[in-house]
């Protein structure tokens, strides 16, 4: 069962929690997490314009968070330090101080736990960046469980490795949502015109 809670309101210990169960080993998710790029890309509600790296484990962000209405418009600079159990992601810019990521034993592979803290500004200042905070912890993490899922079932292919970084990884989360439906409209359309097919040839064979 995943356990998760609401996002951080201000106050002088603001922080926020999700846990997911994933069917990977401990070390194979340790290392999945290591790939800081792919593990932002994946959480549907931030639309990249730019992300590079700028030094060892130190990298730049910039795009749009849509999590809060209106959406709002990020730049940061994050340093990832690798800690026993998972890496801890801290920020030089904006609201958020850290996201720490933690991987666990559990019967059925592994769990994954963000946390992400608020307190790299004064509480003071806290109350005027509330539209700032970043209310996509509890989606992220649910994609976060899809794509181990089916990084489980599918990674030991190169097709799917190659598809899902060139490809996919690359994608605006809108565009990942059309190419989805559009593969599913191909799927029945093929279906369809194999059922006429095989009505056909009972029909006048």
């Amino acid at each position: 069962m995943n356990e998760m809670v609401a996002p951080p309101q201000a106050g002088a210990n603001d922080a926020a929690w999700a846990s997911v169960r994933t069917p990977l080993s401990v070390q194979e998710l340790v290392d999945f997490c290591h790939d800081v790029e792919r593990l932002f890309r994946i959480n549907p509600m931030l639309e990249f314009k730019r992300f590079t790296t700028s030094g060892a484990q130190r990298f730049e962000m910039e795009g749009r968070n849509t999590s809060q209405t209106p959406p709002f418009e990020f730049a940061v600079t994050m340093l990832v330090k690798p800690i026993p159990d998972g890496i801890l992601i801290e920020y030089a810019e904006g609201i958020k101080s850290h996201t720490e990521i933690k991987v666990s034993a559990d019967p059925q592979g592994s769990q994954l736990t963000i946390t992400e803290r608020y307190e790299r500004l004064p509480v003071a200042e806290r109350e005027q960046h509330l539209g700032e905070v970043d209310r996509s912890l509890t989606v992220w993490a649910d994609y976060l469980q899809r794509y181990l899922l089916m990084w489980a079932k599918w990674s030991r292919f190169g097709w799917w490795r190659w598809y899902m970084r060139r490809v996919w990884q690359p994608m605006k989360p809108m565009s990942r949502r059309i190419t989805y439906a559009l593969l599913w409209i191909t799927v029945v359309e093929i279906a369809l015109i194999a059922l006429g097919v095989a009505i056909y040839f009972i029909e006048y064979s």
